[in-house]
């Protein structure tokens, strides 16, 4: 289907809209935004994320990307699987820090809530040389916005609905040209008392869940200071704790409990000269968690510096540093880790149709050298006209992933001869942009990887140990689509993705090894997204749906979960005011037609539920 919406966008032509000049805003740009040439990204504003306030990221990456989030049940852990790699191939950064975990290697979307977050975009396939470990099936970038000369804004949103839903947030700043400040503080908290099938019973009786309780508070706070034209400070800290009962596998009757605190700080300091920007960072992430009488703690220290250079108009230059100490204290082991990362990037614009980025990094842990990690990518706008574009997207380049410290520490098991994974990928793209009446969007993007010295636990007597013996490769097509317009007063979006996703091990344990030639686990070769947005007068309503398909549930294939497709509907009016409060109100039905799904084998999912939304802004 969406070759013939790419095919019927040629022949569609329409005169080129006015262009709209955009703010000024003060900003310095990330790598991400500057030497990420060749590869896929996808970003939300906070203007995007507005729908999903009082959701996680998990949520608003399963209806709304390419990507597959593997979820143990509503509210539970929900991990991310970029291009049929698995939750620790995916790197996760906040404020340009990455905060996976270090004793797992991964992170969880479920407790990380999207309120709490500005800006997020997705990097997709290696982005080792850009960003460093884990970055090999993609990575998740969330950040914290600054404004400046904006004055006092505050505000206070309300969501409740089905199964106990009942979250509360609150936001109040203040900035001048010279300052600003940013608190935002939130408690979400549901019951999780759903009806289900019980595939675990007899005759699969309906029953309510009673063990899943889900709550979460937590608080951000964002200061900056311009001290001069030259130089600019800016601090974010993020508090987060959770406490949530583990919902049980059906026809188990477990009562595991789990409780999850993050403390998270980032400090920078800018100094901007004519062509250049010097930015040196610090900060910490502090994880512990107790499940049950088990108590889990990490911290990482890390200090990083770097040099963003235009050395002329056609060559920017960025050179960088980052120092990383972390400290692991586990029930059942203790462990230190240090890791030194060099990186390199430069940018060459021929014209300005045509560029190219070559970005360079390596890495050191406890006195071991990763692979030197190199990326080569290029954007090609090869036809351009007043109301046309054709862009040509096209990258190489490798990754790696450290063994994690429950790999190499894990008492009795870990392996500290275990060797870094490595990754080999490219992948090449075509993006079409038109603009009129009709302004179409769209990309079609081909990748192939392949991932050598896979860890995998394997059983040795009594014990489980990790080597690394597997090997996978991975292949697939990412389609995304956007077609909006007006018809009278009535402005209306409709935006679409699909991916196929071939991901099969090539090298198993043993030569019976019967996964070989198999798709791996959990991992649909077929998924799908579409929305369709109305904006008249204020009132805004939209119906989105996403679709999975099926996934086998272990490596030998022998069960198939099978496909679901979920339907959303919301209506939200943003005009409603008391005196000078804005008072924006909104209300949503998720999974309208009731579907009974899994998302992972056993793992109850809820049905139709519905969800209030009110806010008051200053």
């Amino acid at each position: 289907m969406f070759l013939l919406v790419w095919a019927f966008s040629f022949v569609a032509s329409s005169p080129i809209q006015d262009t709209v000049k955009l703010a000024e805003v003060e900003v310095y740009a990330p790598a991400l935004d500057r030497f990420a040439q060749g590869q896929k990204v996808i970003s939300w504003t906070k203007k995007d994320l507005e729908n999903y306030q009082g959701r996680s990221l998990g949520d608003l990456l399963q209806e709304q990307s390419p990507v597959f989030v593997r979820q143990y049940g509503a509210g539970m852990i929900a991990s991310p699987s970029f291009r049929g790699t698995s939750a620790g191939h995916t790197a996760v950064f906040w404020n340009c820090f990455p905060i996976n975990s270090p004793s797992l290697g991964q992170s969880d979307l479920s407790i990380l809530p999207v309120m709490a977050i500005d800006q997020i975009s997705l990097q997709f396939g290696n982005a080792g040389a850009l960003f460093g470990n884990e970055a090999i099936g993609g990575s998740v970038h969330l950040g914290t916005s600054t404004d400046f000369g904006k004055g006092f804004q505050a505000g206070i949103s309300q969501q409740f609905g089905s199964f106990g839903l009942f979250n509360t947030s609150a936001s109040a700043g203040f900035s001048s040209k010279n300052f600003s400040s940013k608190t935002k503080v939130y408690r979400e908290f549901s019951k999780n008392n759903f009806p289900y099938n019980d595939l675990g019973q007899i005759g699969t009786p309906e029953v309510k869940e009673d063990h899943a309780q889900f709550e979460q508070i937590g608080i951000v706070q964002d200061l900056a200071w311009n001290l001069n034209a030259n130089n600019q400070l800016k601090t974010a800290f993020w508090w987060n704790k959770t406490n949530r009962e583990v919902q049980p596998v059906m026809g188990s009757n477990t009562n595991d409990e789990q409780e999850d605190q993050a403390f998270r700080a980032a400090i920078d300091f800018f100094h901007f000269e004519e062509k250049s920007v010097w930015n040196l960072k610090t900060g910490f992430v502090k994880n512990e968690q107790l499940f049950n009488a088990s108590q889990n703690n990490s911290t990482q220290y890390f200090l990083a510096g770097d040099w963003d250079q235009e050395i002329s108009d056609k060559w920017t230059s960025k050179l960088g540093a980052r120092y990383t100490l972390t400290k692991g204290d586990l029930s059942t082991y203790q462990a230190d880790d240090e890791r030194i990362e060099l990186y390199q990037s430069t940018k060459f614009s021929g014209t300005d149709n045509l560029s190219f980025a070559l970005n360079l990094r390596q890495l050191v842990y406890s006195g071991t050298f990763a692979p030197f990690t190199p990326n080569l990518g290029m954007d090609w706008r090869f036809w351009n006209t007043n109301t046309q574009a054709l862009q040509l997207k096209t990258s190489l380049g490798k990754g790696f992933k450290v063994p994690t410290l429950n790999d190499r520490f894990w008492n009795p098991g870990g392996n500290p001869d275990l060797l870094p994974e490595e990754s080999l990928s490219g992948e090449i793209g075509l993006t079409w942009n038109k603009k009129g009446n009709l302004n179409w969007t769209q990309s079609l993007t081909y990748y192939k990887m392949s991932v050598d010295n896979w860890i995998i636990w394997l059983p040795k007597g009594s014990v489980w140990t990790p080597e690394n013996i597997k090997k996978v490769s991975n292949q697939g097509i990412e389609y995304q689509g956007s077609l909006n317009g007006a018809i009278g007063t009535c402005n209306w979006e409709l935006t679409t993705s699909y991916t196929y996703s071939k991901a099969v091990t090539t090298k198993g344990t043993d030569e019976n090894d019967q996964s070989v030639g198999k798709q791996l686990p959990y991992t649909p070769q077929h998924q799908a997204t579409a929305k369709v947005q109305i904006k008249k007068s204020g009132f805004t309503s939209f119906i989105a749906t996403n679709f999975v398909g099926e996934r086998s549930v272990t490596a030998d294939n022998p069960r198939l979960m099978p496909s679901f497709q979920l339907f959303n509907f919301g209506l939200g009016y943003d005009q409603l005011t008391l005196g000078n409060l804005q008072v924006p109100v909104s209300f949503q039905i998720n999974n309208i037609l009731d579907t009974d799904y899994q998302v992972l084998y056993l793992r109850a999912m809820p049905g139709r539920s519905y969800q209030f939304n009110l806010s008051i802004l200053l």
